[in-house]
């Protein structure tokens, strides 16, 4: 079995590799351009496919995909699925680039097909081939007499007619409806669809309160699959026997009402959610056919989105947000995809489209983590920035990689401080994929003597050091009840918290002295303005540090060394997951923390303080002994988590209560 794969390192297609790699045997050639041929090699180590992929260089817009004859030759009659998923996937994109790629591009991969005599010929053509047609759209059909709203839809529409029409190959039609990202990593590549809409839902939650309702539209039905769901069906369909001269719908067979779709993202953000006043459950009540098809709200709203004049609005308004204009009238479909035909060859594979809810969180959490590109245009941080050499540990996951990331956006160069390499290793790859420039140093910060090694090493390779982000830390939760033969929490909190970010300052600090400039950020916790129970090692260690930090900068001030303590709220990273009754609780997200430190950088400001950890310090100031009993009324509603029990993590105790989940509302980012 052999295959040969165009647009392999597109969205679709790098999936689509993964899953033949994974599940079928033989050789996989893949189409490369010349300007590809790096990022095809990162791709073939992340696939880690030994010798089973094998680049061929092309061009999806020469005759054969620019293949010569003697490749040809040496190829006929060898490949057995020939995957043509090379084009344009843009509904921005021009009318002459979409003709050059979805249509030209066809014609050629056809021509090489033909010429390899391939067994069968696999196009990924899109539910878009349907046009604006209204009603229910199946399998079986094609050209219907649809409209064709834009060159997309042409031009997908074409590429399929190309292939019906012309292919002397047996071939398959696939139709994926609107792709989004990984169901369980988020993981995407551009920025497309309903992604065009996250900066807005990410103004909206840093702006207004998540309970606030705004004003929506009932702008009809969408349909949105993640990727993995669409590579494996492919995969599955494909090796098929009898269904050649077949299309598949590749798409979620329940509608998906577009204000539920934006709701759920929404919800996903923490940001307000739309209500519609009027939506069709109000217009349906009428008679069919009472109501015309041009006066239902959707179809009002769709028209007035592509009137000239609220064009001109929509770039002045929503298109400095990044979104495009042309985007806002196809946000919806009139059409209808049935798919009872692939959902019958599905059936017994394990192979099913997922809840957009049991996703939702991860696409956004991928988005703002590695997609968001606020920073970059944030000119102050990009000033403050640019050039400048970050040391931040703790830079393999979390707070510490987002970080790394955001400032990287900003031109800055992070070096990467973790214990293990192979993680930071994937964070530089993907910094320098975007044209930035990353370091990666392993070390284990608990680890003294390590730590002055890493100095030397850091010093002897960098010219200076403008930042120190003291990241990497331990958490415990555990009361003192517990802990009283468990004096060894206290220690390796203090050795990695306390002792190890002081020795990483004290030992590149000479070098910031010497150049008369540098600022150091260490994250703290909102636990030492609040003084929760059950953490006593980890606040402690906090505290000692913040107490450090205070005092040296007194000392440092007149050398041009400074520093910033971030007293960090919950935030959900690797470190609070041992602890399972936090699963439920609010909490910000890596990339606001990653946020909060970039500002700490760019402003330098004594302290970053969250209202309620500047309120929890006030009172401890003015009210201690109030302040200690309403925390250990905390400390009875709260238990001891089932690790340090030493329990079953399905322990009944990691369940919130209602009470616990009030006060962690009340109270939120506060740790429990």
């Amino acid at each position: 079995m052999a295959y040969f794969v165009t647009g392999a390192t597109g969205f679709i297609g790098r999936h689509l590799v993964a899953e033949l790699l994974d599940h079928r045997e033989g050789e996989i050639f893949v189409l490369v351009r010349k300007g590809s041929r790096a990022r095809m090699d990162a791709l073939m180590r992340r696939w880690d496919a030994g010798s089973r992929v094998t680049p061929v260089e092309g061009d999806l817009g020469k005759p054969r995909l620019g293949l010569s004859r003697a490749w040809i030759r040496e190829h006929h009659g060898a490949i057995d699925h020939f995957f043509h998923l090379a084009a344009v996937y843009d509904m921005t994109a021009s009318d002459e680039l979409n003709e050059k790629l979805n249509v030209g591009g066809t014609r050629a991969a056809l021509e090489l097909a033909t010429a390899l005599d391939a067994g069968v010929f696999h196009q990924v053509s899109s539910v878009a081939a349907s046009g604006d047609y209204h009603g229910t759209y199946d399998e079986t059909m094609f050209d219907v007499g649809q409209s064709l709203p834009s060159p997309y839809h042409r031009t997908k529409f074409e590429s399929e007619r190309i292939v019906r029409e012309e292919s002397t190959v047996p071939w398959r039609v696939y139709r994926p409806a609107v792709v989004v990202g990984h169901s369980e990593t988020g993981a995407m590549d551009k920025i497309d669809g309903p992604y065009y809409f996250f900066p807005l839902f990410k103004r909206l939650r840093d702006n207004l309160p998540s309970w606030l309702p705004m004003v929506g539209v009932d702008l009809g039905d969408t349909n949105v699959v993640p990727v993995d769901y669409v590579a494996s069906a492919m995969d599955h369909l494909a090796h098929l026997p009898g269904h050649d001269g077949e299309a598949f719908h590749l798409v979620n067979p329940d509608p998906q009402p577009t204000i539920d779709v934006v709701n759920t993202l929404a919800a996903a953000a923490k940001a307000p959610r739309f209500a519609v006043p009027v939506d069709r459950r109000v217009t349906g009540v009428l008679p069919t056919g009472l109501l015309p098809r041009a006066l239902r709200p959707g179809n009002i709203v769709s028209n007035v989105l592509g009137s000239a004049p609220a064009q001109l609005v929509l770039r002045e308004t929503v298109g400095r947000l990044g979104v495009p204009p042309e985007v806002l009238e196809h946000v919806s479909f009139p059409t209808r995809y049935a798919a009872r035909a692939t959902e019958r060859l599905l059936a017994g594979s394990g192979i099913a489209v997922p809840d957009l809810d049991s996703y939702a969180l991860a696409l956004w959490n991928y988005w703002e983590e590695h997609l968001d590109t606020d920073t970059a245009r944030d000119a102050d941080l990009v000033e403050a920035l640019s050039g400048r050499t970050v040391v931040i540990t703790g830079a393999s996951s979390g707070i510490g990689k987002v970080a790394a990331l955001k400032v990287a956006q900003a031109g800055g160069v992070p070096l990467l401080v973790a214990r293990g390499k192979d993680k930071l290793e994937e964070t530089r790859a993907e910094i320098e994929a975007a044209g930035g420039t990353a370091y990666v140093y392993g070390c284990d910060l608990s680890d003294l003597e390590a730590i002055d090694r890493l100095c030397e090493q850091i010093l002897a390779e960098h010219d200076r050091v403008d930042f120190i982000v003291n990241n990497a830390g331990r958490s415990i939760r555990r009361s003192l009840a517990l802990s009283h033969d468990r004096f060894h929490d206290f220690e390796r909190t203090m050795q990695l918290n306390y002792f190890g970010a002081v020795r990483l300052v004290m030992g590149l600090l000479p070098a910031m002295r010497a150049q008369g400039a540098g600022h150091i950020v260490n994250v703290s916790s909102i636990g030492v303005q609040t003084n929760p129970p059950r953490f006593s090692a980890y606040v402690a260690s906090k505290a000692a540090l913040d107490s450090w930090s205070n005092v040296v900068s007194s000392e440092l001030v007149g050398d041009g060394v400074s520093f910033t303590t971030i007293h960090m709220p919950l935030v959900r990273t690797p470190m609070i997951a041992p602890t399972k009754i936090y699963d439920r609780f609010p909490t910000i997200t890596p990339a606001q923390a990653a946020d909060l430190v970039l500002h700490a950088l760019a402003d330098r400001p004594h302290e970053v303080n969250t209202a309620l950890g500047s309120l929890g310090a006030v009172a401890h100031t003015l009210a201690p002994k109030t302040s200690f009993r309403v925390l250990h009324m905390a400390y009875q509603v709260f238990p001891d988590s089932a690790a340090a029990r030493a329990a079953a993590e399905e322990d009944h105790g990691d369940q919130p209560s209602p009470q616990q989940l009030l006060l962690a509302r009340l109270l939120k980012g506060v740790h429990w």
